[in-house]
């Protein structure tokens, strides 16, 4: 009796065209069957947002990509809304591995629930699916391009490596999503570290350039300047200091670790009783 290939659902943020999705497709079609369902456009930054614009037109689409045809569904939503419908209307059933990415730029500390790419991968974890979320570091005048410029080689190896562990292992209980972060100077010998979410906003924000409200303005952003005070064991350190690929379990469960009993009294004593 024939073996079942695993179902992998690929999509990623920064849409149907990014060749950092085809990167990853091509690498992961030797683990199974790959359905690439992606956002029409680029969607960069909708984090898990269900946009009430969005038409979620599904647009199936032949794609060749170095000499192969691909059947493909482009959907006009955010990477959360792509997931939805690609689990709701195309797939038969539930994919045995979701694969959000190759992102245009790193997706590290706080700001990752900003993050489309992570937004996808969070998305299908809610809906039972092992998830992985790959980001490049890149340069960000990349981060809303299809830029042929940026090598996605070395961020493919490790989207199959971790893809195939996955499928083989999967994940243990708490851990829904592994956000996977490979430096712009990784080799495929580059060794990975598990971190934790760094705390530390990593992109900060910049004020809008205009000389009226009138105008239209967007407010832009840039790489915080000093990581060298960052703890050893979170993702923006293994990045920008260590240089290493960062590796980090996250969990749909958003509760702070702290003992609830001991800040419930602690919140009661302090307000007294309610009237």
């Amino acid at each position: 009796m024939p073996v079942k290939k695993p179902q992998i659902l690929l999509t990623n943020d920064d849409g149907i065209d990014s060749p950092g999705l085809w990167a990853a497709a091509r690498v992961l079609s030797s683990l199974g069957y790959v359905n690439v369902i992606a956002p029409r456009e680029q969607f960069s930054g909708a984090g898990r947002s269900l946009p009430s614009t969005s038409d979620g037109i599904i647009k199936p689409q032949q794609m060749t990509v170095n000499g192969q045809t691909w059947e493909v569904y482009s959907v006009g939503g955010a990477p959360a809304q792509t997931v939805l419908h690609a689990v709701l209307e195309v797939l038969p059933e539930l994919p045995d591995l979701l694969v959000s990415g190759i992102n245009f730029g790193e997706n590290v500390g706080s700001g990752v629930t900003i993050s489309g790419t992570v937004g996808a991968a969070l998305e299908g974890a809610s809906m039972g699916i092992p998830s992985l979320a790959v980001s490049l570091e890149t340069e960000p005048e990349h981060h809303y391009s299809h830029s042929e410029e940026v090598d996605f080689s070395v961020a493919a190896y490790f989207t199959h490596y971790f893809a195939q562990l996955v499928l083989e292992k999967g994940l243990p209980e708490d851990v829904d999503v592994l956000k996977i972060d490979v430096p712009c100077n990784a080799s495929p010998k580059t060794p990975w570290v598990m971190t934790r979410l760094s705390r530390q906003r990593y992109f900060e924000a910049t004020r809008p350039e205009r000389h009226s409200w009138d105008v239209p303005g967007r407010v832009g952003y840039r790489r915080m300047p000093d990581f060298e005070k960052e703890q050893p064991d979170t993702d923006v350190y293994a990045l920008q200091v260590q240089r290493l690929v960062s590796v980090t379990p996250l969990s749909l469960d958003l509760t702070s670790r702290i003992d609830l009993q001991t800040y419930e009294q602690r919140l009661r004593q302090a307000q007294g009783p309610i009237t």
